[in-house]
């Protein structure tokens, strides 16, 4: 049994951190699913600026896509909805096995708008309706800002995958604020079952402290953090609370471990993947990741339900001066800003193809 399957098998979703027009038009993508056992996919602005910079695939819709001021937004999310749509469609087979459980894909609102609630909520029900696809999940940050939005859009209907998670901390408010959602449902007597997963980053969080810490304590703080998340997770869902949504017919927001490739090249290429094997959560891995564990991966304990030893890890790196609270903090904003700068660049880039492209076919 192959490694992708074998994590499969312990009740985890993999899903691909990755997509571009290249692995839909030479059939890459529906060989993962087939292959590897690949069930979802996430994207993010990073992600789509890499496609269409580093590629001729978009050229011919860009170029000939009405050249207006501050029309490059529209333009990337027709881009963006295109691929996207074409990758719900090889995963609704899934989607449908698995009563809407699996086989989801994500497309991210606009960073810029990350600070703004209302705008957030007006932009991810239009890219969810324009979508037309009832396996796609919008992504909005999880920072305290975005948080109203996440209700709203979850009252609203709107299947949620909530980014930029780093804490338990902070999962806990967005799987708050989800629930809060939920059960305004089901107070007006609408469906409760809105999908939605909360998206947790390991990795960035070991390569902040990378060169603060001895060697024993080399990437093990993201793990760590993750643990703790986990913990917290199982406890929810143990919870009366949820249990009286379950009973409403609400079904729970999944665990998704996102950032998992290994930055640090002396650590294992399937560190996180291998460490962060738990049932009923998801792992989005990049392409380089997914073919890594699938050659040599090895799936052995699966993650401890109370975190392990998740609190006394991170109460170790307090003693050296790292307060894992405040960094969750930075890493978030980090991301956020990571993403705006992304989305600018992106933007900038379709600008920049499309004159390149009108004046060398003029």
């Amino acid at each position: 049994m192959k490694p992708t399957q074998r994590l499969h098998e312990v009740g985890q979703s993999l899903w691909l951190d990755n997509i571009t027009r290249g692995l839909l038009e030479r059939g890459t993508l529906a060989r993962y699913i087939s292959e590897l056992s690949v069930s979802g996919l996430t994207s993010n602005p990073t992600i789509f600026h890499k496609a269409i910079e580093g590629s001729s695939d978009y050229d011919t819709d860009i170029a000939t896509a009405p050249a207006a001021s501050g029309n490059e937004e529209k333009v990337f999310f027709e881009l963006a909805l295109s691929d996207l749509r074409r990758a719900a469609d090889l995963f609704a087979p899934t989607h449908r096995r698995s009563n809407g459980i699996d086989g989801w894909v994500s497309l991210e609102v606009s960073p810029l708008l990350a600070r703004d609630a209302q705008a957030t909520i007006a932009q991810a029900q239009a890219l969810h309706a324009q979508a037309n696809r009832s396996n796609v999940f919008i992504k909005i940050p999880g920072t305290p800002e975005s948080l109203p939005a996440i209700e709203e859009c979850i009252s609203s209907g709107v299947p949620i995958n909530v980014t930029l998670l780093f804490s338990a901390k902070q999962y806990q408010e967005a799987a708050q604020a989800y629930l809060r959602g939920i059960e305004r449902r089901v107070r007006a007597g609408l469906n409760p079952a809105v999908a939605s997963v909360g998206s947790v980053f390991v990795s960035r969080w070991d390569t902040a402290v990378a060169d603060r810490v001895p060697g024993e304590l080399r990437d093990r703080l993201g793990i760590a953090a993750a643990g703790q998340t986990y913990r917290a997770y199982r406890e929810l869902l143990d919870s009366p609370r949820w249990g009286r949504l379950a009973n409403e017919g609400a079904r729970p927001q999944r665990l998704l471990w996102a950032s998992t490739s290994t930055k640090n090249p002396d650590a294992a290429d399937v560190l996180y993947i291998e460490a962060l094997a738990a049932p009923f959560t998801i792992n989005t891995m990049p392409e380089a990741t997914l073919l890594a564990f699938a050659d040599h991966g090895h799936v052995a304990d699966l993650m401890a339900p109370d975190g392990g030893d998740a609190e006394r890890t991170l109460r170790t790196y307090t003693e050296i001066g790292i307060d894992p609270q405040a960094l969750a903090g930075q890493l978030q904003r980090r991301g956020a800003a990571s993403f705006e700068k992304s989305w600018v660049n992106l933007l900038a880039s379709i600008t920049a193809k499309r004159e390149k492209l009108t004046t060398s076919g003029s």
